[in-house]
Formats: C-alpha cells, structure tokens, sequence
C-alpha cells in the first residue's frame, strides 16, 4: 500500500513515516514510481513505536524492540524499568496533584500561613 494509505489508516503523518524509515523504526517493501509501498506490518510497527513513546520510551530505545527481522523482541527487563520510572512519576505527580488541591482550597488566609503547603515548598526547595 502507498504512503497515503498508511497515514490515512494509521493517522500517522507522512513526514514521521518517513522519519522513522529513516530511523529504522519502519521500512518499505519498495516503491511504485516514486512513491513508497508499505506492507499490512507497517501498523503494528507503528503501535508498537505509538505505546513505547506514549511509555516515555525513546526511539532509540524503540529501535531495540524490534528483531532484525523487524518483528518485535521485547526486552522484559527494559520494560519493568520503565514501569518502575513510570511508579515514581505516578507518585511524585500525585502528591503534586494532592498539594495543589489542597492549596486550592486551604481556608488558611495566605498559603504561606499553611503548613501543607509550606511543606509542599520546602520539599520542592530539596528536590523531594
């Protein structure tokens, strides 16, 4: 299938395909004129590159899940890194979430007189 195919079914733009062709992430079959053919494992290609990005993965890291047949190798334990880097975000962004509601409605006349939020900048000041 055409180039046009592929981003009209995979709503993946022309310009990224053709920057992750360039990357090895996906490749043609060939081409018809000057246009580029794609195969139907174009698309699992792609949502394999769509979960790993959406998993803060990079494409270099992306690039090693595929098996230099171009079907997907997984490693299991470049994935449970991930989802421990994931645990952390999910924990600090949490208690950045519960912070900010709680400064939200915090009856205390300045959120400087407030000592959950006094704690929340102090943590920040300390990296924690």
């Amino acid at each position: 299938m055409s180039i046009g195919e592929v981003v009209r079914r995979s709503g993946v733009p022309a310009s990224t395909l053709r920057y992750y062709e360039e990357r090895g992430l996906v490749g043609s079959v060939g081409r018809r004129g000057l246009t580029r053919v794609f195969d139907e494992t174009v698309f699992e290609r792609l949502a394999l590159i769509t979960v790993g990005r959406a998993a803060g993965f990079t494409l270099d890291e992306i690039a090693q899940m595929f098996a230099e047949d171009g079907r997907p190798r997984l490693d299991r334990a470049m994935l449970a890194g991930k989802a421990d880097e994931l645990d952390t975000t999910i924990t600090r962004l949490t208690v950045m979430r519960d912070g900010l509601r709680h400064a939200a409605a915090c009856s205390a006349p300045s959120h400087l007189e407030c000592p959950t939020f006094r704690r929340i900048l102090r943590d920040a000041g300390s990296g924690g």
